[in-house]
């Protein structure tokens, strides 16, 4: 056992994870932190040169654990994937998706498909599309760095429009939490146009953040990008009977030099800013180590949380160390405190809880007389759509994204299908087809990967031809070249649809029977669909609108729709989040926004924790992050986990008499 006992435990050190720490730290009491994952470096350099080796600029990328070896490829391991089994600390990448039916590299593991499924049935399984970190400083190392607050009516999604559920509270849950988003917009340092906003949340009935708020920084400004969307054809669209218009998007990166660099205008936020104008919990991290308070262990995993058998208290977080992450364990030992924090993401949270199933009252693990440790995964599953502009507009200048259409979020539809915000992309095809190289490699080698060096056909069914003069895969080179890409590179637009999704008990985490990492730890079994109609009809209004929005300004819709989905159960399954709905093949993207698994509710029955994110089974156990969402809403998340990361370090203050 640890030989100090701590006033709180916590295990992560993400946004969440730094936010409680550093508030405690703050207030005299004594923290630890349980990492899983590597330490943070004292020059992140290391992980910019990582990320400019790497053949894939994946948000994992740049971090370790190393996410490829093309080296080690072979013929059913193109990218030469590592096998979680060989080490202490895997964790999901995008790049695992179109592998997740190989456990040797996949972390995820899947429950079998029924023979025959096809994907257009609510029961069809699918690949889980959205990937986390687990080193120390959390996920927002490859965050965007969006910094939305929700809505009013996404506290309330079940009285107002009788889908998903309510949290607790309800509307006034909201209004609880506003001076707890307002410290966490701080803590960030976010850029943003309170005016504009003032629009958005009067238009939406919200008083509080109105015209009397500031954002600490002005907004960054708008790109060539933001400007073509934001013209009079484009903004005359209704959608569903609302204004369509765009809004600076408020973000945690700097527009002013500060205690951060201002931001450069480069498009790799995800997976990497290379001069840290853009926020990541490495800052709140630092802060409260600093405080004198607050100790961190690295390359320590928690394996087991131990109770009390009489009182159901939690008494110590039981941890395996380790010095490489291919070695072996090097130790083992148990962390005492008086209160316990879990805040390890919304799959390893759950997954610890589940491990922790030796205690005769709990069976089914820590925190789960419920039997929802686990249950409402959900996403922002996105519709991705691109095209090329009519004009220049500069594509890959400024952050990934700097403005949306925010003014589509809410609204009498939600009772018959999800909400989404639309995102505008700076950063060209990069995500849609992942240019700059596969446009380049078309006109290079005389491939078709792009739709543009040939003969193909939008999503809409529409013929296209970029340059009738070039012949079907031509191979160009010269100044020949340098034109056509000039001519591409410039005009290329995207928009991505973040869609909600509802909770669904069905979709979960579990322990793998068979699978285990390299400490002998079990990897997740994750059941994962897109089971409800409500989610698939904002697709079918996706790809309608972003038709309308291209027509509008002038541009050529290049969406390409995938294959259909092939049956699931066979020897050829390759589908991984490819469905039909009403006749038409769809791809959903994760948006790596993971919540759920530990919701908070209205009472012991329905939910893991309470209003407070305390343990409804142990008075001493806490859990914060994305994982206590009862909803998913329709604003990224991040603003919203940290601010109720505040909330709880407040609760947790009371319960040690701090206030």
């Amino acid at each position: 056992m640890t030989t100090k006992t701590y006033d709180v435990v916590i295990v992560g050190s993400g946004i969440s994870g730094s936010i409680v720490a550093y508030e405690l730290g703050r207030q005299g009491k004594k923290v630890l932190i349980l990492e899983a994952g590597q330490a943070v470096p004292v020059d992140r350099s290391g992980y910019m040169q990582t990320f400019y080796k790497a053949n894939a600029k994946t948000p994992e990328s740049p971090y370790p654990p190393t996410t490829q070896n093309p080296n080690a490829s072979t013929p059913t391991n193109p990218l030469g994937l590592p096998d979680p089994a060989k080490e202490n600390v895997p964790r999901y990448t995008v790049l695992q998706i179109n592998a997740w039916r190989k456990p040797d590299q996949c972390y995820f593991t899947y429950p079998p498909q029924a023979l025959g499924l096809k994907g257009d049935s609510p029961d069809a399984l699918f690949a889980f599309a959205s990937s986390y970190e687990r080193i120390g400083g959390g996920t927002t190392w490859h965050w965007l760095g969006t910094s939305l607050r929700h809505f009013t009516h996404d506290f309330v999604l079940k009285t107002m429009y009788d889908q998903g559920v309510d949290w607790p509270g309800g509307d006034t849950f909201y209004q609880a939490l506003v001076p707890y988003y307002e410290k966490a917009t701080r803590e960030i340092g976010v850029a943003g146009d309170a005016q504009a906003w003032s629009k958005i949340y009067t238009q939406f009935g919200m008083t509080s953040g109105g015209p009397n708020y500031a954002y600490p920084m002005p907004a960054i400004v708008e790109s060539l990008v933001d400007k073509a969307f934001d013209v009079s054809p484009v903004t005359s669209l209704t959608v569903d009977g609302i204004p369509l218009y765009s809004t600076s998007t408020p973000q945690g990166r700097n527009s002013l030099p500060g205690d951060r660099r201002q931001c450069a205008g480069n498009t790799n936020c995800i997976p990497i800013c290379p001069i840290q104008a853009k926020y990541d919990a490495t800052v709140t991290l630092a802060n409260a180590l600093q405080t004198g308070n607050v100790d961190i262990v690295y390359c320590c995993v928690a394996s087991n949380v131990r109770l009390d058998p009489t009182s159901d208290a939690v008494t110590g977080i039981d941890y395996i160390t380790y010095a490489d992450h291919l070695g072996p364990a090097t130790g083992t030992g148990t962390a005492v405190g008086s209160i316990y924090v879990l805040a390890a993401h919304a799959i390893e949270t759950p997954k610890l809880l589940l491990m922790s199933n030796k205690n005769a009252k709990f069976p089914k693990g820590v925190a789960n007389s419920s039997g929802q440790v686990g249950r409402n995964l959900m996403d922002h599953v996105m519709y991705l759509a691109w095209g090329l502009a009519k004009d220049p507009v500069y594509a890959f200048r400024g952050p990934l994204s700097s403005s949306g259409f925010e003014s589509v979020r809410d609204g009498a539809f939600r009772s018959k299908r999800a909400a989404y915000r639309i995102e505008i992309g700076n950063e060209g095809w990069q995500w849609a087809v992942g240019d700059p190289t596969t446009t380049l490699a078309d006109f290079v080698f005389g491939q078709n990967g792009s739709q543009l060096n040939g003969d193909s056909v939008n999503e809409q069914g529409q013929a296209l031809r970029f340059n009738p003069a070039l012949p079907p895969n031509s191979t160009l080179f010269g100044k020949q070249l340098v034109d056509t890409l000039n001519a591409i590179y410039v005009r290329q637009i995207r928009l991505g649809y973040l869609i909600e999704q509802l909770p669904d008990p069905k979709n979960r985490v579990e322990l793998s029977e068979t699978e285990t990492d390299h400490l002998g730890l079990p990897r997740p079994l994750v059941t994962y669909r897109l089971s409800s109609d409500y989610e698939r009809n904002a697709f079918v209004s996706a790809k309608e609108v972003s038709t309308e929005i291209f027509k509008a300004m002038g541009a050529t819709e290049y969406t390409k729709a995938p294959p259909p989905p092939v049956l699931y159960g066979t020897a050829d399954e390759v589908t991984a989040t490819n469905f039909q709905y009403q006749g038409t093949n769809f791809k959903f993207y994760g948006a790596g926004h993971i919540v759920g698994t530990y919701c908070m509710g209205t009472e012991k029955s329905n939910s893991v924790l309470n209003s407070r994110q305390q343990s409804w089974d142990h008075g001493n156990l806490y859990m914060v992050g994305s994982g206590v969402f009862p909803t998913i809403a329709t604003g990224n998340p991040t603003l919203t986990i940290a601010a109720l990361a505040f909330q709880a370090a407040d609760n947790i203050l009371k319960d040690l008499g701090g206030y």
